[in-house]
Parts: C-alpha cells; sequence; structure tokens
C-alpha cells in the first residue's frame, strides 16, 4: 500500500477550492457560469469542423480512394465519439475548467494531471499562433502585397478582446463562426445531394460511377488508409474544448450532456456525409484533389463543387469560410490555454499570478500569457510563413492526440473509482455508453495514430531523423514533465477508494 497516496496528499481539493454547489452562479475561484446551451452546442461543432474538411477532405480521397477515406473517417469519428461521451460523463459529474488535467490529478496521479495540463497548455498557445500564420496566408489570396505581419498583428488583437472582457464574449464569437462554418457544409451538402439525385442543372449525376471505376473504392491499401486517419485525427481535434468550457456554462448537469448526445450526428453529418457526396461527385483520379496545399482554396472539394453548381465567386466565399474557421480555431486556442494556464495556478502547479480573476471573470494575466506566446507569428518576419506554419504545426500536433489519451485513462478510473465509493450510475448527470469497450477502444486508436504519426520516416533507405523528431518532439516531452514532478513530489497512482469525487460536483 506505500506505493499510492493517500487521500488528500496529492489531492487538487487539498487546495481550498470550493465546490461548484457552494457557487450556483459561479465556477470555482471567481470564473462566471456565463456560456449558454446555444454557446456549448457551436462550440462542439467549431472545434470539429474547420480546414481538415473544407480544403485536406479532397486529398484524403485522392489518396486513399473515396470509400478508404470514407472508412477511415468513420472509424475516427467513432474514436472521436467514444472519447467525447467519456469526457461528456466527467464534465457533467465535475465541470472545471482544468478540465482532463483535473481529472488526471484526481483520478490517475497527480504528475500525470499536471503533465496533462502543461501539455495542453502548450497546444493551444502554439497553435494560436499556427492559426495567425495560416491567416495571413488566406488574407493573401486578396491582399498579396500586403505584409502577412500586419494581418497577424490585426487577427490577434481580436482575438485578445474577444477573451478579455468575459467567457461571453468568446461564447458568442464562437456561436458566429461556428454558424458560418455549418451553413457552409449544409449548403455544400444540400447542393450535393441535389447533384446525386440529378436535379440539379448544369451538373451531371455521376451514379456510383467514382465508387467503381479504377481501383476505387479502396486505393493505396492499408498505408494510405492509416495516413488518411492521421489526417482525419488531426480534423476532430477540438472538439474536446466542451470540457474545458465547462467550468463556465449554466447549469453544465443540464446542458453538457445535451451538447456531448448531439456530437453523434455532427460527425455523421458534417463529415461522413460530407465526405461521402465528394467521393460520389469528384473522381479520385481529379489532378486537383491530389494536391495537398492545406491553404489553397482553389483545391478544395467544396470549392470545386459550388463552382460546378455555378457560383462565380466560390473560391472568394470559400476563402471567407476557411479565414473564419482559422479565428475560430484561434480564438478557441487562446480561451482554452488560458483556462488551462489558470487552473494549473489554482493547483499550486503554476505561478499562483496566473489565478487571478478579473472582476468579469476573466484570467486576464494568463490571458497575457497565452497572448505572448501567441505573438510567435511574428517570426514569420524572420524565416518563411509557410516555413514557420508547419514547424509550429509539427510542434503542437502530437499534444491534442496525448489530451485524448489522458481522457480515455481519466474516465476509465473514474468509472471504476464511483463504483467503489458506493455510486450509482443512473445518478450520473450523464453516463457515457459502451463501457469500458468505449474509453479502451479509443485509447487504444488513439494509440495506434500517435505512434503511426510519420511511420515514414522510417521506411526507405535512409531514417528522417529530422522528421521523427518534429513529430514525435511532445511525447519524451511529455513523460519528462510527468516523471520529473513524480520524482521531485513522490505522486502515486490514486487508489479508487481514495480519489476525491466531491470537491466541484455538480
Amino acid at each position: 500500500m506505500t506505493a499510492f497516496s493517500s487521500p488528500r496528499e496529492h489531492s487538487p481539493a487539498n487546495r481550498e477550492i470550493p465546490s461548484a454547489s457552494e457557487c450556483p452562479t459561479a465556477s470555482s475561484a471567481g470564473l462566471q457560469r456565463t456560456l449558454k446551451p446555444r454557446h456549448l452546442n457551436m462550440i462542439a461543432i467549431g472545434g470539429s469542423i474547420g480546414t481538415g474538411l473544407f480544403v485536406a477532405s479532397g486529398a484524403t480521397i485522392a489518396s486513399a480512394g473515396p470509400g478508404g477515406a470514407l472508412l477511415a473517417y468513420a472509424l475516427i469519428g467513432l474514436m472521436v465519439y467514444f472519447l467525447m461521451t467519456s469526457l461528456g460523463e466527467m464534465a457533467a459529474y465535475m465541470p472545471v475548467s482544468g478540465s482532463f488535467s483535473t481529472y488526471g490529478s484526481r483520478f490517475v496521479e497527480d504528475g500525470f494531471g499536471f503533465a496533462l495540463g502543461w501539455n495542453y497548455w502548450y497546444n493551444w498557445a502554439v497553435t494560436i499562433a499556427a492559426e495567425l500564420v495560416a491567416a495571413q496566408l488566406v488574407m493573401s489570396f486578396w491582399f498579396p502585397d500586403v505584409p502577412g505581419i500586419v494581418w497577424s498583428a490585426g487577427f490577434l488583437t481580436l482575438m485578445f478582446l474577444l477573451n478579455v472582457f468575459s467567457a461571453r464574449g468568446f461564447g458568442e464569437s464562437e456561436f458566429w463562426f461556428a454558424l458560418i462554418k455549418v451553413l457552409t457544409v449544409v449548403v455544400f451538402i444540400g447542393i450535393g445531394l441535389a447533384s446525386i439525385l440529378g436535379i440539379m442543372q448544369g451538373i451531371e449525376a455521376p451514379g456510383m460511377t467514382n465508387f467503381t471505376s479504377g481501383d476505387a473504392p479502396f486505393v493505396g491499401g492499408l498505408q494510405a488508409m492509416v495516413g488518411v486517419a492521421m489526417i482525419a485525427g488531426f480534423s476532430f481535434q477540438g472538439t474536446e474544448l466542451i470540457g474545458v468550457a465547462a467550468g463556465e456554462s449554466e447549469n453544465p448537469r443540464k446542458n453538457i450532456p445535451i451538447a456531448i448526445r448531439q456530437v453523434f450526428w455532427r460527425i455523421l453529418m458534417f463529415y461522413i456525409l460530407a465526405i461521402f457526396i465528394i467521393g460520389l461527385l469528384i473522381p479520385y483520379t481529379d489532378p486537383r484533389l491530389l494536391q495537398n496545399e492545406a491553404t489553397d482554396i482553389s483545391v478544395s472539394p467544396f470549392t470545386l463543387l459550388f463552382e460546378r453548381a455555378g457560383f462565380a465567386a466560390a473560391a472568394a466565399v470559400m476563402n471567407a469560410v476557411i479565414l473564419s474557421a482559422v479565428l475560430s480555431a484561434g480564438t478557441s486556442g487562446m480561451y482554452a490555454s488560458t483556462r488551462m494556464l489558470f487552473s494549473l495556478a489554482q493547483q499550486g502547479k503554476a505561478p499562483k499570478l496566473f489565478a487571478r480573476v478579473s472582476a468579469n471573470g476573466v484570467p486576464r494575466n494568463a490571458l497575457y500569457a497565452t497572448t505572448l506566446v501567441g505573438a510567435l507569428c511574428f517570426l514569420t518576419t524572420f524565416v518563411g510563413d509557410k516555413q514557420l506554419y508547419t514547424w509550429l504545426l509539427n510542434t503542437s500536433g502530437m499534444c491534442g492526440f496525448i489530451a485524448w489519451l489522458g481522457i480515455a485513462i481519466s474516465h476509465y478510473r473514474f468509472r471504476k473509482g464511483y463504483l467503489a465509493q458506493g455510486g450509482r450510475l443512473e445518478d450520473l448527470p450523464y453516463r457515457a455508453m459502451w463501457f469500458p469497450i468505449g474509453p479502451l477502444l479509443a485509447f487504444g486508436l488513439c494509440l495506434f495514430i500517435t505512434l503511426g504519426q510519420n511511420y515514414s520516416a522510417l521506411i526507405g533507405e535512409r531514417i528522417d531523423w529530422v522528421g521523427l523528431v518534429a513529430t514525435y518532439i511532445s511525447l519524451p516531452l511529455f513523460l519528462a514533465i510527468w516523471l520529473g514532478y513524480r520524482f521531485k513530489h513522490g505522486s502515486r497512482l490514486v487508489r479508487y477508494e481514495a480519489m476525491d469525487l466531491t470537491s466541484d460536483k455538480s
């Protein structure tokens, strides 16, 4: 028994964090519950729609065929659904802004939660910089002669202003950004279905031809499908934001389950149906789909279909939509990383100055620090914008998958601990289905994707060591932070019977 921590020794609850039940109108330490159900719904939607669907979906069909892309997205969609149900069970029961970092500390091990928190803060803080660089590339479509740093400065200021006044400001901006993306996908699906049924003038209904011609529906074999699964995994990153937002949502016990239950239908409609329509209408051999430039609007399957439907300004419209997706990701990243840094400071795992909250419930010091990291985008002055964009994505891309692995582990142990302490499943505000198959399957798939991120670097006559380091550097850093904390503080795996299941309970 000496290998385990005592019930209170390493628990974040021992740091006098008031419970949500004691603060009906505010979450812990001054955060205000101002996010309404419509905000949560759009946050969940917005987190899963971006350039991965609008642009990269064409390249996935070109590399794996329509059937291979559809199967890969469906499999990763199933994984994300199980992850979100796992997160939903914990977030509805214990809505805190620290989300899975707090869950990792309380349900797994204090050092594990510490490493998850810093990993997630870094992930989104660097993503802000990456999205600002992407905004430069998008704006060059209209203003090729304007220096990109001008757009980065302007958009960074906009993201800061949307976050500095209140959580409601972030919620409103994300609501409208996400609405733009949702309407675009709905219009695309509507035009696509009309084309498939042969009622869209100017577009010949191809039937199932594109699914049966050549090597379709599967192209490239297992290797191509694995590559598409990687892209799909990146596309879905951001859906976990709903767990972070739970700490500032109205009535999370009621509203979190509602938002989580809709995740499955969003994945089905916005990704599976869209990929199916693209596969039916655009041949996987179309040379424009073979181009895999993440910011080249002209090769977007959405642009190609809109142009066929007679929309002359399709490229400009899609450019505006993708700009909204970039701003949405950046604003969400600023919100998520700020709240995570605030939560770490609350728990004594970051400098205390980041735990200070303004009168309107915003952890501004944490916001200032996150904004400074976002200012990395200004390095484009010294290096090429596309080169910096690639570097930033490589350093942060793995972090999202590490967070997902943490969610699956934390939920498995949460449910075990909840039952060990006499909890009843019917008393949970939201109960994840298919336990323990769900979190175990999600963990296995996520681990497979994580380790296979850059397997191609090992194939060939020479190993691409630079590529391997750029891709996998986040894994040894995460382990170093976790084990370093564990060694310094002597933290141990929390026993099921010793888990803190009462502090911050909804």
